[in-house]
């Protein structure tokens, strides 16, 4: 079958190298890919977000079926006008896809269906966010841009003027354009995070492993939010026991109640979570795979992945199950020099082979590009993710660093610490 990958960062890399090894897969598109992507698909110059473009291709070479990447084509509706013309695609339709869309309908749902989550509050008007942050009377206190932010649009505030400027921020400058037309203000939870994703076929959840990444851009999480430095798999936090509360206190209900305002989800849900003392708690769900947290998650699949996202498109994961090596994986994100805030763009990589020699270790692509001479330049914040296996945590870390070691790159950096909560701690 024809095969067209959205996107062209980390995750989209991941995906095509996962789906280019499938005995499915005749023939595998992307777009608009990447440098590294060129390897296993066939790059087309068309935009994550050119929906008319993307479902013209998609007629015009006859392609079977369409796997998108990122979140803003499903919130925009790709699913929907590739349906329209009988085109089978993985991912939430628009309806759906609100589940990441809008915070605030995120938040709702979750009251709704009783699924443990922070308290909180949803304003159309500053004024009245900043009144209930007063009355909340506590910090840390969240304050969330409702919209798509690229993972940016989250500040935990520590005194209630930081949360004043956060709300100022994201409803008055519009530092997030229409995705701070609206804000939520939540309770802040105390906990370590993880990710817990699944496939779900509009009533069916089968977890995938599960995986923790690293959202600050600074070594011991510090810094600012960014679109994810680092990930590894599995997360010893989640346990079986906190994985089966998780998919029937939190991703189950989710998708019954999708199914009951008639919105059937269908596609990737990704729970992130706070493991408090009470058990898990949402955070927040995104509608696509995580990035970084794909790459060590397809590092580690055993199973063919392209029946499985056919499988929960065509509703039929009621019997479907993976597999997965044992080994952990573990994925060091390189960012220019600058992200998350303004980065430069055009400087050139060297080492990727040799850093790709190393065993057990892959290199994906997310911001890069070649340069008028052919060489490999960086065109994006976040430029490789770094991806090694190992018999745990520790291992996986120690084989990823001396790979990004190998790497030739003064216009980037890296956090040092990927995987500190496990290594850090001795487990793993």
């Amino acid at each position: 079958m024809k095969v067209l990958v959205v996107g062209g960062g980390g995750r989209e890399h991941a995906l095509c190298w996962a789906i280019a090894s499938s005995p499915l897969c005749d023939a595998l598109y992307c777009a608009p890919g990447n440098a590294g992507i060129v390897e296993q698909a066939e790059c087309v110059a068309i935009g994550a977000e050119d929906l008319d473009g993307l479902v013209g291709f998609a007629v015009d070479e006859g392609i079977d079926f369409v796997v998108v990447g990122p979140e803003a084509p499903l919130v925009a509706g790709l699913v929907d006008r590739l349906a329209e013309r009988g085109i089978k695609a993985f991912g939430p339709s628009a309806d759906a896809a609100r589940l990441e869309g809008s915070k605030g309908f995120m938040k709702d749902l979750c009251a709704a269906k009783g699924i443990p989550t922070a308290a909180y509050g949803r304003f159309t008007q500053p004024d009245a966010a900043k009144k209930f942050i007063r009355v909340h009377g506590s910090v840390p206190i969240v304050v969330k841009a409702d919209g798509l932010a690229a993972g940016k649009g989250v500040v935990i505030a520590n005194t209630v003027e930081e949360a004043d400027a956060a709300v100022d921020d994201m409803m008055r400058e519009r530092r997030f354009g229409e995705a701070g037309a609206e804000v939520v203000v939540e309770e802040f939870l105390d906990g370590e995070e993880a990710s817990l994703l699944a496939l779900v076929d509009g009533a069916h959840v089968v977890p995938l492993a599960s995986a923790q990444d690293h959202k600050r851009v600074g070594d011991g999480d510090t810094g600012p939010n960014t679109g994810g430095m680092g990930a590894y798999s599995p997360a010893p936090v989640v346990t079986p026991e906190i994985e089966a509360r998780a998919v029937a206190e939190i991703l189950q209900p989710a998708v019954d109640g999708m199914a009951e305002i008639g919105s059937p989800f269908r596609g990737l849900l990704y729970a992130g979570l706070m493991i408090t003392g009470d058990g898990p708690k949402l955070l927040e769900f995104n509608v696509r795979f995580g990035d970084p947290e794909c790459q060590p998650l397809m590092a580690r699949l055993m199973s063919d992945l392209l029946p499985a996202l056919i499988a929960a498109t065509d509703g039929e994961l009621e019997h479907f199950a993976l597999r997965w090596y044992d080994e952990a994986a573990l994925t060091v994100v390189l960012a220019a020099n600058g992200y998350p805030g303004a980065y430069d763009k055009g400087s050139e990589i060297r080492g990727l082979e040799a850093a790709g020699a190393l065993d057990d270790v892959t290199v994906f692509h997310a911001g890069t590009g070649h340069g008028e001479n052919g060489a490999l330049v960086a065109t994006g914040g976040r430029v490789l993710g770094v991806t090694a296996l190992g018999t745990d945590v520790a291992a996986a870390q120690a084989r990823a660093y001396e790979a990004v070691d190998r790497i030739d790159w003064p216009g980037g950096f890296c956090r040092r610490d990927i995987g500190w909560r496990v290594v850090g701690t001795g487990e793993g």
